[in-house]
C-alpha cells in the first residue's frame, strides 16, 4: 500500500504543475480540444434551433446523447485500457471524434447531429477517462499537480470551445463540428509522435468493477455529488443561451469565453489556494451554497437579460473551484484504483450531466423559465449536504492520510475482493 496526499499543507506552496514531459503536454492539448466540444455548440443551439426547425427541448439532446452515452461508455473504458494499453485507447478515442465529429457537420437533421454526438460521446469516454491516468501516471510534481493540470486543460477547453464555435457557427452551423474535427486530427497526430509507447496494466479489469465500486461509502459519497453538481452545472450551459436575448453566435461564444476563463483561473489558482487555506470541505460547503445563490439568481429572473448573462458568467468561477477539488476527492479517497474510480465517477457524473439540459427543456416547455434553474439550485444544496457525509474522509486527504490500492498488489489478489474496505482513513460508510 501506498499513501498520497492531495495537498502539501496548509501554508506549504506546491511544486508548480506546469513543469512537464512533451508526452504529458500532448496528452493535455488533446483535453483541450475534447473539452472544447462541451461548449462548442452553446453558440449555435438558437441558430440550429431556427434552422432546423427543432425546439428547444429536441436541441438540447445534442448534450443528453452526447453526455448519457459518454457515462455509459465509462463503464469499459477501464476493461479496453487494461486489455490494449493507455495509448491505444486514447487513440481509438481521439479517431472516434475526429469521424463522428466530421460526421455531424455533415448531416441536415437534429436527429442526425444526435445521434453522430452520441458517437462522438463514445470516444470522448475512451479519451477522457484514459487521459486522466495518463497524466496522473506520467506528470511531474505529484497527484495535486497532474489534477491541476488536466483541470486547466479543462478550463481553457470549456473557454476556448465557446469562443471558437461562435466564430466558426458565424459562418455555418457546420463549423463548430468540422473545426473540432480538425483540432482533434492535430491532437491525435500530437498523441501518436509524442506519446511513448505505456505498458498496459499489470491487472485486467473486470467489466463490473465500477459499478462494484460503489458499495464503497467514499466513491458513493462523492459520485451522488457529482451528479446533483453536474445537474446543476448542465442545466445553465445547456438552457441559459435560449434567456439570454442574444441571437449572434459571436456574441453568445464571448459571453460563454467569460464563463470558462474564470472557470480555468478558479481551477488552476483558486482551487488549490483555497484548498491550502479552508480545506476541501469547507471550500466545497461555501462553494455550492454561492453557486446555488447564482442558479437562483437565473431562476427568479429568467426575463432579465443582462441579470442572466452577468450570473453565467460569474459562475464559472464556482464551477472551476468545483471542477478541481470534486475531482481531486474523487481521486484521493476512492478505496479503488484511479482508473477504476475515474471510471465510476464519471459515469455517475455525466448520467446527471446529460439528463439534465434535457430535463431542462422540458420543465419550461411544463411550467416556465423558473424550474428548472431553481431545480438546480436544489441539487447544489443537497450536493453540500451529502458531501458533509464524508467531511472526515476529505479532511484524511488533505493531511495526506488516504492509502491508495497498489496495482502489483491487486494484480496478486486478483481472485480475492480487489477493493480492500480498510483502504481509506474515515470511510464514509
Amino acid at each position: 500500500m501506498s499513501t498520497h496526499g492531495t495537498a502539501h499543507g496548509h501554508g506549504e506552496k506546491p511544486p508548480s504543475p506546469f513543469s512537464q514531459p512533451r508526452a504529458v503536454w500532448a496528452v493535455a492539448f488533446a483535453c483541450v480540444v475534447s473539452f472544447m466540444g462541451i461548449g462548442l455548440v452553446d453558440p449555435i443551439l438558437k441558430t440550429l434551433a431556427g434552422q432546423l426547425k427543432a425546439t428547444p427541448s429536441q436541441v438540447e439532446l445534442l448534450f443528453t446523447s452526447y453526455l448519457v452515452v459518454t457515462a455509459v461508455a465509462m463503464l469499459v473504458t477501464g476493461w479496453v485500457s487494461s486489455r490494449i494499453g493507455p495509448k491505444r485507447t486514447l487513440i481509438a478515442g481521439l479517431t472516434l471524434i475526429v469521424v463522428f465529429a466530421a460526421a455531424a457537420g455533415s448531416v441536415n437533421s437534429i436527429s442526425g447531429i444526435v445521434g453522430f454526438r452520441a458517437g462522438w460521446g463514445l470516444g470522448n469516454a475512451l479519451f477522457i477517462a484514459t487521459s486522466l491516468s495518463v497524466i496522473v501516471g506520467s506528470a511531474s510534481g505529484g497527484f495535486a499537480g497532474a489534477i491541476v493540470l488536466y483541470e486547466s486543460a479543462l478550463g481553457i477547453g470549456i473557454a476556448l470551445g465557446p469562443l471558437i464555435g461562435g466564430v466558426l457557427g458565424s459562418i455555418s452551423w457546420r463549423g463548430p463540428f468540422y473545426g473540432v474535427s480538425v483540432l482533434m486530427f492535430i491532437a491525435l497526430l500530437a498523441t501518436l509522435f509524442f506519446l511513448p509507447k505505456m505498458p498496459k496494466p499489470a491487472r485486467k479489469q473486470k467489466l463490473s468493477e465500477p459499478l462494484t465500486a460503489l458499495k464503497h461509502g467514499a466513491l458513493r459519497t462523492t459520485s451522488i455529488v457529482g451528479f446533483l453538481y453536474n445537474w446543476a452545472f448542465f442545466t445553465l450551459l445547456g438552457y441559459s443561451p435560449f434567456l439570454m436575448g442574444i441571437d449572434s453566435p459571436i456574441l453568445l461564444g464571448l459571453v460563454f469565453c467569460g464563463w470558462g476563463v474564470l472557470v480555468a483561473v478558479f481551477a488552476v489558482w483558486g482551487a488549490p489556494w483555497l484548498q491550502r487555506r479552508f480545506g476541501t470541505p469547507r471550500t466545497l460547503y461555501v462553494n455550492f451554497v454561492l453557486m446555488a445563490i447564482d442558479l437562483a439568481v437565473i431562476g427568479v429572473f429568467p426575463g432579465n437579460h443582462v441579470a442572466v448573462i452577468v450570473a453565467v458568467i460569474i459562475a464559472g468561477a464556482f464551477i472551476g473551484v468545483n471542477n478541481t477539488l470534486v475531482t481531486t476527492a474523487v481521486m484521493s479517497i476512492a478505496p479503488v484504483e484511479r482508473p477504476v474510480a475515474s471510471a465510476t465517477y464519471g459515469f455517475v457524473r455525466f448520467i446527471g450531466g446529460g439528463m439534465a439540459p434535457f430535463v431542462a427543456g422540458i420543465l419550461v416547455d411544463a411550467f416556465n423559465a423558473h424550474v428548472p434553474f431553481l431545480l438546480g439550485t436544489a441539487t447544489l444544496i443537497a450536493a453540500a449536504i451529502v458531501l458533509s457525509t464524508a467531511h472526515r474522509a476529505l479532511d484524511a486527504a488533505d493531511r495526506g492520510e488516504v492509502a491508495q490500492p497498489e496495482p502489483d498488489a491487486l494484480a496478486a489478489a486478483e481472485d480475492a475482493d480487489p477493493f480492500p474496505e480498510a483502504a481509506t482513513v474515515g470511510n464514509a460508510d
